[in-house]
């Protein structure tokens, strides 16, 4: 016992540096405050080294061996938990042969370089004005999404269509290529198939076998959905540059003066304290706005990850969480407060993870990207509720959205959510396919071809408004292949809210929903199995059904729905959050500039963040 008690408090220990360091590098190398990309190229393959090394999983396995067949005692107890739980980790990052070891330190090697080259690349389009700059990912969207200038809108999708020229000329296919060797000196058949099984604990076939089974029953709506459209305004509508304008412009610009940039900050405090979700004492870090080098994608890391120690005494996480916001561009409000939605449900989840290691309350296998998502897509899928929205979204004179407004949003996005869902599920069509190519299919023409072609046949239209290789996630090791955890996360989301409904009524502003979330899937982190925190909050195993009939939804079915949201939220009596606060220190910075904290109090850190915004971004305030 002595012995499995010493290994267990060396790992705890050793895993906490390790981690740290290379978390740390991630977030200065990743916010473009340093350029020390060797270095974090080092720290990266020491983590790796950690996670697979077989000498470890030899001893948790020889230590776990020699305890009691039975415990005797708590102490025993726990560390056959721990020791289990760091059995888990090691088994999903095991690399067992020496080709499989070589090839992934080339990898890392590889994504560094390529990363670099992909910080110092500038991509351009006409923005709001009529005039050129420079912009991040989110522009593009965000202006295809709300410029009313067609050509401007076809600059910001020209920008992403010669981004896939670039990654294409720089190196992803010789990664396409290495991924698959280090796939195959492992036994798996490609890359894809070997991040299945050890993220998800499932096999490809498997996945697919509930992918293919939301794409029939979302087919008939999407293509529905693009037919109206061109009805509606033409041909050219589904263009991939008018698409997201369609959809969604001229509500996002109505929209816009009452999900202001400057108060997302203050809405989202408010809104998660009143939930009852609460951080435990967490350090959080969060850097909001857009800045030349920085990374174009939102992420929320943990460079210390939450756990009780050996004395019993609870290690608070130490959280980092980002976005790309452009303060001045219209639809940046509401960009920006769901960023904030969903990386702060990351944060939520991974601060209240209270086993004893921190081996079970860090974002990388075994923990599954579903499961994680779903914390921060439950989250997030609040701001689409209408009663959220007359509750938060005001105007600077401090009226509440109109429900006309309300209406015409889901007269607009309604049709579009099969369509929306989709654009998650093109993604693992042609990733899959993708890592299927032999190396000398690997070409960019071939690769090309088939993206248009996973494109034409899930979206029902020629080009994706989000062409497929303009995806970040795939050129991180850590995210590629991997993207279907969105979908299958948005599956549980609604699987969640049904439950809530079902049990409360409401949502909104229900105190009863952080500590539930906390209770029955942040505190044993990943502990338990995606399917088994859907089984303990609502009683039912994982379920599509829910997601999907949300999307087949007709108009006027959601704004009944809407409607009775609001008429029940307006005569509600809302039981107070018994948390004054969210229990975090909070810094928001923007690179190695502190903007505001929470020194004094939430409060008045929301002040200091929109004073420093009316300095710098004096439109945005109200």
């Amino acid at each position: 016992m002595q012995e499995a008690r010493a290994l267990f408090d060396t790992l705890n220990t050793e895993y906490l540096t390790v981690h740290k360091t290379k978390e740390d590098l991630f977030w200065d190398t990743y916010m473009a405050v340093s350029s020390d990309d060797a270095g974090f190229a080092r720290a990266e393959e020491s983590y790796k080294n950690f996670i697979s090394d077989p000498a470890r999983l030899a001893s948790v396995r020889n230590a776990l061996a020699q305890l009691p067949e039975a415990d005797t005692d708590e102490a025993t107890k726990a560390v056959r938990h721990g020791l289990t739980g760091w059995l888990a980790l090691f088994e999903s990052n095991i690399v067992d042969s020496d080709a499989a070891r070589q090839h992934m330190r080339e990898l890392i090697q590889m994504e560094s370089a390529l990363f670099a080259k992909r910080r110092d690349l500038v991509l351009q389009h006409i923005n709001e004005a009529g005039e050129l700059e420079a912009s991040t990912l989110s522009g593009l969207a965000t202006n295809m999404a709300t410029n009313r200038n067609e050509a401007a809108r076809k600059s910001s999708h020209d920008a992403l269509m010669s981004l896939e020229q670039w990654v294409l000329a720089n190196g992803f296919l010789d990664i396409v290529r290495k991924r698959n060797a280090f796939a195959r000196a492992q036994g798996y058949a490609n890359y894809f198939d070997y991040k299945v099984e050890k993220n998800e604990q499932m096999s490809a076939d498997h996945l697919f076998s509930i992918l293919d089974d939301f794409e029939t029953r979302t087919r008939d709506a999407n293509q529905r959905a693009l037919g109206d459209l061109q009805t509606a305004h033409g041909a050219d509508a589904v263009q991939p540059w008018n698409l997201r304008f369609y959809v969604s412009g001229d509500v996002t610009r109505q929209l816009d003066p009452y999900l202001s940039f400057g108060k997302g900050l203050e809405r989202w405090v408010e809104s998660f304290r009143r939930l009852g979700i609460q951080y435990r004492g967490a350090t959080m870090q969060l850097d909001l706005l857009e800045r030349t080098g920085k990374y174009q994608n939102g992420f929320c890391h943990g460079p210390i990850p939450s756990f009780v120690d050996a004395n019993g005494q609870w290690v608070a996480g130490q959280i980092n969480f980002t976005a790309n916001a452009q303060p001045d561009q219209v639809g940046s409000g509401a960009r920006a407060i769901n960023t904030l939605f969903h990386e702060g449900g990351h944060a939520a989840h991974f601060a209240n993870v209270t086993q004893n290691s921190p081996c079970f309350s860090q974002e990388f296998a075994p923990t599954s990207m579903a499961y994680a998502e779903t914390q921060s897509m439950f989250c997030d899928s609040l701001l689409d509720d209408a009663d959220w929205l007359k509750r938060y979204a005001r105007n600077a004179k401090g009226e509440s959205i109109p429900d006309a407004l309300i209406h015409e949003r889901i007269k607009t996005t309604q049709p579009f959510a099969a369509f929306g869902e989709r654009g998650i599920l093109v993604v693992p069509y042609f990733e899959r396919a993708l890592y299927q190519m032999r190396d000398a299919e690997l070409t960019p023409e071939q690769v090309l071809t088939l993206a248009r072609a996973c494109e034409q046949r899930i979206l029902g239209v020629a080009v994706g408004p989000r062409p497929l290789l303009s995806i970040p996630h795939l050129l991180n090791q850590e995210s590629a292949a991997s993207y279907h955890g969105y979908l299958l996360a948005n599956m549980a989301v609604y699987q969640t809210r049904a439950y809530f409904e079902r049990q409360y009524g409401y949502l909104t502003d229900n105190p009863a929903v952080g500590p539930a979330l906390s209770e029955h899937y942040w505190a044993r982190g990943n502990g338990i199995s995606h399917n088994d925190t859907l089984l303990s909050l609502t009683g039912e195993p994982f379920n599509a059904k829910y997601l999907a009939d949300s999307c087949n939804q007709t108009v006027e079915q959601a704004w009944e729905q809407a409607q009775a949201q609001m008429a029940s939220a307006a005569s509600r009596q809302y039981p107070e959050s018994t948390a004054p606060d969210l229990d975090a220190k909070i810094r928001i910075v923007h690179g190695a500039e502190l903007i505001a904290d929470n020194a004094e109090s939430d409060q008045a850190m929301c002040q200091q963040f929109e004073r420093w915004l009316a300095e710098h971004y004096p439109a945005t305030v109200h």
